[in-house]
């Protein structure tokens, strides 16, 4: 009978744990294509003619693009572009266009740098390749074909599973581009001579069957059970010195009973039983109200017991922020057991703050520290 109370603590630990990578588990399959459309300004910024120029920024640039996914962080894309340079500003007139097309490496720089640690509508991707172009003046029958090297970063904003708006800024590099951007003279030199910058906001659309793009999903992660192993040894340890005759299980698991007050006591004490959250919420886990149901159970047959419900957060915001939401979790828990009928004078909210003893930059420690214990006095 002594393994009972062994397994009892494993399968609550377990089911915590499992509640608190299931939904990271579940979006394993995502949706890997999408459609960028893009508008805006541009700066060429040289070779121009003397008394040439255009006025900054200046209009037009369009962008369409085709993007896949390998997974949630790289991926490659092709895009077309669209460029008009006219004179402004006191310049010589002059109207000339740029045509190109790209092939680029994409890297989702918001999944990379763990931007869901903070927020689930902001994201960041990277972008760079090659390509050829054509800039041409009609006016003046020019027609140059080049290549050209394009890098850019693009800010998103998540407005729902299908769409995202952006803001890009690109710099695009010419080689071999034999007149100046207003088509008025040729360039002597051939190598990476002609430089051009755009500016534009626009609109992600994403394809597919599943829920989520790559861009918002978060992978599953192996689940690191040595802390729960740890605290499973130490249980068996302690059991092994409460005689067997003291020990007595009731099913459900859920609402499990042991006469023996002090057992039942250390092991709350010892943290075992644990309520979890998800990032930036107050409300607990489903899987999470199994502790709770102890609890509840120890303070209804102990009427003199009284209990501390101290209330954590992870290391990510501010250091008042996390007062307040460790603090507002513990008082959760706290109306929980007063519905259930505990008088709230025996119970004491202590909030935490940011639980500093867990590492920050790992996503499965700070899952750990989202949580609420207890301590019975």
């Amino acid at each position: 009978m002594k393994k009972i109370v062994t397994i009892l603590a494993l399968s609550l630990g377990l089911t915590n744990l499992q509640a608190q990578t299931e939904k990271e588990k579940s979006t394993d399959n995502y949706n890997k294509w999408s459609i960028e459309l893009g508008g805006g300004v541009n700066k060429p910024q040289s070779p121009m003619m003397e008394n040439y120029f255009t006025s900054t920024p200046s209009f037009w640039v369009g962008d369409l693009g085709v993007r896949y996914m390998f997974n949630n962080k790289f991926g490659l894309k092709a895009d077309f572009g669209y460029n008009s340079f006219t004179g402004k500003n006191n310049s010589i007139d002059f109207d000339s266009k740029y045509y190109r097309a790209d092939l680029q490496a994409v890297a989702n720089l918001g999944r990379i740098m763990d931007f869901e640690s903070w927020t689930k509508t902001i994201g960041l991707l990277g972008h760079a390749g090659f390509g050829l172009a054509q800039l041409e003046n009609k006016d003046l029958h020019v027609k140059d074909r080049m290549g050209n090297f394009i890098a850019g970063i693009t800010g998103q904003i998540r407005l729902s599973d299908r769409f995202a708006l952006t803001g890009d800024f690109t710099t695009i590099i010419n080689a071999s581009q034999d007149y100046t951007f207003d088509c008025g003279c040729p360039v002597e030199s051939r190598g990476f001579n002609g430089v051009l910058f755009n500016g534009t906001v626009g609109l992600n659309v994403y394809l597919g069957k599943n829920a989520k793009h790559a861009d918002w999903v978060v992978l599953s992660q192996e689940v690191d059970l040595s802390p729960l192993e740890n605290k499973i040894a130490n249980l068996e340890a302690l059991v092994s010195k409460i005689p067997e005759k003291q020990i007595i299980i009731e099913k459900p698991v859920t609402t499990t009973v042991v006469n023996d007050k002090d057992l039942i006591k250390e092991m709350i004490n010892a943290k075992y039983y644990s309520v979890y959250f998800d990032f930036n919420k107050a409300t607990p886990i489903e899987n999470s109200t199994a502790s709770i149901d102890v609890v509840l159970t120890y303070l209804r047959k102990n009427p003199s017991a009284y209990l501390d419900i101290l209330g954590y957060a992870d290391q990510v915001g501010s250091s008042e922020y996390n007062e307040k939401l460790s603090n507002t979790r513990a008082n959760n828990v706290k109306t929980i057991l007063e519905k259930a009928g505990i008088s709230s004078s025996r119970l004491n909210v202590v909030a935490q703050g940011a639980d500093t003893s867990i590492q920050k930059d790992s996503e499965e420690a700070r899952r750990l520290a989202r949580r609420v214990t207890f301590t019975i006095r």
